[in-house]
C-alpha cells in the first residue's frame, strides 16, 4: 500500500519565498514490515549481492553488546539498505549503474555507532545471487535491521537545522506570528522531513555536521539518512503517513501495527538517533563518509 504524508497546513512558499532556493526533494522510505525479495527495494531485506564477489567483513576493532573489547575479526556485515533506481529516480546514480546497497558493522566502534560501507552496481550484472552469511550471533539486535518493504515517496522539503543563520534572523519574527496564529510550527511542521530517507536535507538532532570530500575538499551531499524512528513524540501528526493515521493514538502506538509505523525495522540508534551518510558526486569513485547524532 503506498504511504503519503499528509499535506502542509500551509502554502510554505507563499509564505516564506526566502525559501524556495532552498528547497530539496528527499524520497521518504516508509518501511514496515515483511518479506523482500532480491530484486525489490527493502531495508534489512536479502540484497542482489553477486556470487563471485566476497561478502563484505569488518576487520575494525569493535566493542559487542557488554561494550567489552572486541579483536578485529572479520565479522560480517549486515544489509541495511537496497534501493532500485526505478524507486528513487530523484536519487543521482553513478553512470552505468541502478542499484545502491547500504551495509554496516552491527558492533559499536570508537565513534559509538555501526560504521556503514556504500555499493553501488548494475543489477543486470549480477547473474547469480549469494545468500548472506547470518548475522554475528553477538551483534548488537539494535544494529540489525528487521527485514521491511518500502514504500518510496517523493516529498519537498527545506532546512531545519541547515538554515543559515541569516536568514533564520530574517523569518524568526514570521515563524513565530505563525505559529501564534495558528499552531503551525516551521521547525516540527514544515521542515526537514523525519525517517529513513534518501536526499534531500538530514534530520539533524545536534548541530549540523556535513563532511567534506577527503579528495577534493568540497562539502559532501546527503545521500541516505538510517533513521531510529519514522517521527518523534508529537511529531507524529506531521509525519505519520495518511494510511496509518489510525495506528496512533495521541502519542501512543496501537498495537504491532502502530508500532511499525514508528520502528519498522526494529532500530535504536543512540537515544533514538540516526546514521547520515554523505557522498561527493564530483569525485569519479564517489567516496562517502558518515555521521551520527542523537538527543
Amino acid at each position: 500500500m503506498p504511504r503519503h504524508t499528509p499535506p502542509r497546513p500551509v502554502d510554505i512558499e507563499q509564505l516564506f519565498p526566502e525559501l524556495v532556493p532552498l528547497r530539496r526533494t528527499t524520497t521518504r522510505l516508509h518501511p514496515r514490515p515483511g518479506a523482500p525479495e532480491v530484486d525489490e527495494s527493502s531495508v534489512g531485506g536479502p540484497l542482489r549481492w553477486p556470487s563471485n564477489e566476497p561478502w563484505p567483513h569488518c576487520t575494525d576493532r569493535h566493542y559487542g553488546p557488554a561494550n567489552g573489547p572486541r579483536s578485529p575479526g572479520g565479522s560480517a556485515l549486515v544489509p541495511v539498505i537496497q534501493i532500485y533506481r526505478h524507486d528513487a529516480p530523484k536519487l543521482s546514480f553513478p553512470d552505468g549503474t541502478d542499484l545502491l546497497q547500504v551495509l554496516w558493522c552491527p558492533f559499536e566502534h570508537d565513534e559509538c555507532e555501526p560504521t556503514p560501507q556504500v555499493f553501488w552496481r548494475a543489477a543486470a550484472s549480477v547473474e547469480t545471487v549469494i545468500d548472506p552469511p547470518p548475522a554475528p550471533t553477538d551483534a548488537e539486535p539494535r544494529y540489525v535491521p528487521q527485514p521491511c518493504v518500502v514504500h518510496p515517496e517523493p516529498f519537498t522539503e527545506y532546512p531545519r537545522n541547515d538554515l543559515p543563520l541569516g536568514l533564520l534572523h530574517a523569518l524568526r519574527d514570521r515563524f513565530d506570528q505563525l505559529e501564534a496564529e495558528s499552531g503551525v510550527t516551521y521547525w516540527g511542521d514544515l521542515s526537514t522531513a523525519e525517517g529513513t530517507k534518501l536526499g534531500g536535507y538530514p534530520c539533524w538532532t545536534q548541530e549540523p555536521d556535513w563532511p567534506d570530500c577527503p579528495t577534493c575538499d568540497d562539502p559532501m551531499e546527503h545521500l541516505l539518512t538510517v533513521a531510529s524512528w519514522e517521527y518523534s513524540g508529537e511529531a507524529w501528526r506531521t509525519w505519520l503517513p495518511m494510511e496509518d493515521r489510525t495506528l496512533v493514538d495521541g502519542q501512543e502506538t496501537r498495537g504491532d501495527a502502530g508500532k511499525a509505523a514508528l520502528d519498522a525495522a526494529g532500530l535504536m540508534l543512540g537515544d533514538a538517533g540516526g546514521v547520515y551518510i554523505f557522498e561527493c558526486r564530483t569525485c569519479p569513485d564517489r567516496p562517502t563518509d558518515h555521521r551520527f547524532d542523537c538527543s
